[in-house]
């Protein structure tokens, strides 16, 4: 028995000794900076609470019966019990689990509900919209409502919601910033919604957590949080500085290849909408009528 407290003691020290020296920040879905992300960081650690409940009395008792019934020269250890059944301890063994599955159940339920991807954020400034496109392999933002567009790199103010509108013109990907919040995936013929906020100012990992070929790894993205002043004089700059994203420009940008940074100070009107109906039947039929029409 000896032996079992010092393993465990050394286990709890192991794991005091992570949390005090702060390598919980190297993971960055431990370091939440989002309203969004800090209830899904409560979400884990209340599972993980709930599970070490049934986890560890049973890894201890694993521990403690091998130990128990080990071999010993001249000592018979033959496991002979002298009983069949027990009420007690059947309860025990089926109750706590059942318990735990029960208010694992209600919690995940109304997380669930409170942390629907769609549902817009209670908060007194107005949302700021930015529409995500995943390509092979690279990420384009529109900002519709300043006329900018931007690749691999995405500026929004802190303290201010943010609007995602996500669609795909490739395969289906999966949009992510682990420190704001969980991951939603974006799908060709699809424009789904992702509600998040930054609660201070920073720069924060983006990435594509879905496998989508062979450069998917390289589908990653900073996510810059800012004051409202220094975002407004980004967006001043990128309509001063750089070139506009014409139709055929988009068409080269979603051919298949990795890409640096880049900035566009206007986008084609109802761009995103196009991508998202891109593959709808209806577009298709429309397609097709237009060059019939074109070629009489």
């Amino acid at each position: 028995m000896k032996r079992l407290r010092r393993l465990t003691a050394v286990l709890s020290l192991i794991a005091m000794t992570i949390m005090m020296t702060g390598c919980t920040d190297k993971i960055v879905v431990l370091n939440p900076k989002g309203e969004i992300g800090k209830h899904q960081l409560d979400l884990i650690i209340i599972s993980s609470v709930l599970c070490l409940v049934v986890l560890v009395p049973v890894l201890i008792l694993a521990f403690y019966i091998a130990w128990k019934y080990k071999h010993r020269p001249g000592k018979d250890t033959k496991y002979s019990p002298k009983w069949e059944h027990s009420t007690k301890l059947e309860t025990i063994w089926w109750g706590i689990p059942i318990v735990v599955i029960a208010i694992l159940g209600i919690i995940t339920v109304k997380y669930t509900h409170m942390l629907e991807p769609s549902k817009p954020l209670k908060h007194e400034a107005k949302p700021l919209v930015i529409e995500v496109t995943s390509l092979d392999w690279k990420w384009l933002f529109q900002y519709p409502e300043q006329g900018i567009a931007t690749v691999n790199y995405v500026e929004f103010p802190a303290n201010v919601p943010i609007e995602f509108r996500l669609t795909s013109d490739a395969p289906m990907n999966s949009f992510w910033i682990p420190q704001l919040g969980g991951q939603i995936y974006t799908m060709s013929g699809m424009a789904m919604k992702l509600h998040l906020i930054a609660d201070e100012p920073g720069s924060y990992m983006g990435s594509g957590a879905n496998f989508s070929g062979k450069d998917f790894g390289k589908m990653q993205f900073t996510a810059n949080a800012t004051s409202q002043e220094e975002f407004d004089g980004w967006v001043q700059q990128i309509k001063g500085s750089s070139p506009a994203l014409t139709t055929e420009g988009y068409l080269q940008l979603a051919e298949p290849g990795v890409s640096d940074l880049q900035s566009f100070s206007s986008i084609p009107e109802g761009l995103f909408q196009k991508i998202v109906t891109k593959y709808s039947s209806g577009h298709n039929h429309g397609s097709a009528s237009e060059q019939a029409d074109s070629k009489e």
